[in-house]
């Protein structure tokens, strides 16, 4: 598919085309070029990790070109806040990063001085702008662990307080119990009286 292709698709699933839609398609064109997958939605569908270090625009984009998704287990999400990717080809183990650079954000206002919204200087000047004015790309190995890897759960077990199951092995030993992990330390959520059903 071309750049307009992919960004068309992209701005569809994210429900508008915004400058971080851009840098995420860029950034999975050059992601999946480097470590050599040229059919991640067909014949290389199960070839291909992607851990996404940003819950924002870009991760939609990401999503759309490589067609990895945390329901199947082939994107990663690192709560790290940074605007960055890690692209691994788990046949050949070549693993590229990519990381926006900072500096790019500027470096789009000089591109398009007339437009005085700075979103939408980024936007298009995004398009244009070369790889290596949008990036910095470093290779790096990823280790996956089997319980990480795409497929049917290794193993489910339960919790012994809450007697939910947790699968692929997210599960905390403490005091001799087994347990869940908002039951070992604390969850996002506090429960509030007893189950409505």
């Amino acid at each position: 598919m071309t750049f307009e292709a992919l960004l068309d698709e992209s701005a569809k699933i994210h429900g508008h085309l915004c400058p971080g839609q851009v840098l995420g398609v860029k950034m999975s064109m050059l992601g999946l070029r480097e470590i050599g997958i040229a059919d991640p939605r067909g014949k290389d569908r199960k070839s291909i990790i992607v851990f996404v270090e940003m819950d924002r625009c870009a991760t939609d984009a990401v999503q759309s070109v490589t067609g990895c998704s945390l329901g199947h287990r082939t994107m990663k999400f690192m709560d790290f806040g940074k605007m960055a990717a890690t692209y691994l080809n788990l046949k050949s183990g070549k693993a590229i990063r990519i990381i926006a650079r900072e500096d790019s954000r500027q470096k789009a206002k000089e591109y398009f001085p007339e437009i005085e919204n700075k979103y939408e200087a980024q936007l298009e000047a995004y398009k244009i702008m070369s790889d290596k004015e949008l990036f910095d790309v470093m290779e790096v190995h990823v280790k996956v662990k089997p319980e990480d890897m795409p497929g049917r759960p290794l193993r489910r077990v339960q919790c012994d307080s809450c007697g939910e199951y947790v699968q692929d092995m997210r599960e905390v030993q403490k005091n001799g119990k087994v347990l869940c992990r908002p039951c070992a330390d604390s969850g996002y959520y506090d429960p509030v009286g007893q189950p409505i059903f």
